[in-house]
């Protein structure tokens, strides 16, 4: 069954753009000019990707991905002329899974969807195993992989997919020295086509809403970050 991608792009001439060519990978288009609508076709639809531009009228697009996220998982790529590192992080942070700045390539576009689907498909089996896993706890620090759920002395943490995912991998990985490259291609898959500071931007976000805890994570210059909990 085709997948169905939500365009959200005041600009015709976008939306076209991006249609044509993810048709050709045989994806189910629908639109939106405004994030209003958006939010309306997501609430009466099967929707399995949003591409989402910020700046739109009614509602901008970081409203549109901060409702989408209350609710749902689905991948969202947001597609944008702001290209600030600041609003890239505000995305990240609201929850988006791609950010990609214009002028893009179409054909680079493809294939972030095509990747974000793969990884989809791959997920059911990690899903299992981590249902079967038991909670474990670090000083304090409670991860429940069935329920997705971590904890910090029985107060839950807010955090964003991509957070939840790097912080599990690297407690997997006790006391083992990860490289970025390692953690990029683990967390954002070898069809990632950002860069090394991707990683640096999430463990700085992930240690700040960590608090007193995280010095778990510590810094490995020159190489990466290693998860250690002192004996």
């Amino acid at each position: 069954m085709s997948k169905v991608v939500l365009v959200v792009d005041d600009e015709l001439r976008m939306r076209k753009l991006i249609s044509d060519f993810l048709v050709r990978e045989n994806y189910t288009i629908v639109e939106a000019d405004n994030g209003a609508t958006a939010l309306d076709i997501f609430s009466s639809q099967k929707i399995d990707l949003v591409i989402l531009d910020v700046m739109m009228p009614k509602y901008d697009g970081w409203t549109v991905c901060r409702e989408i996220r209350r609710t749902s998982t689905i991948p969202i790529i947001m597609l944008t002329a702001k290209s600030e590192e600041i609003d890239q992080l505000f995305g990240f942070d609201l929850g988006v899974d791609e950010y990609i700045t214009k002028p893009f390539s179409p054909r680079v576009l493809t294939a972030r969807v095509n990747a974000l689907f793969r990884r989809l498909e791959a997920a059911p089996a990690n899903e299992t195993e981590a249902n079967e896993s038991s909670p474990t706890s670090f000083a304090g620090l409670s991860i429940d992989p069935s329920a997705h759920f971590v904890a910090i002395n029985g107060n839950r943490l807010d955090l964003t997919p991509k957070e939840y995912d790097l912080l599990v991998y690297l407690a997997e990985n006790k006391g083992r020295a990860l490289s970025r490259e390692q953690i990029l291609n683990h967390i954002w898959s070898y069809d990632y086509f950002g860069d090394l500071r991707t990683v640096d931007t999430h463990i700085n976000r992930l240690r700040t809403k960590l608090g007193e805890h995280s010095s778990l994570i510590q810094t490995i210059r020159g190489f990466g970050y290693r998860f250690e909990v002192e004996s």
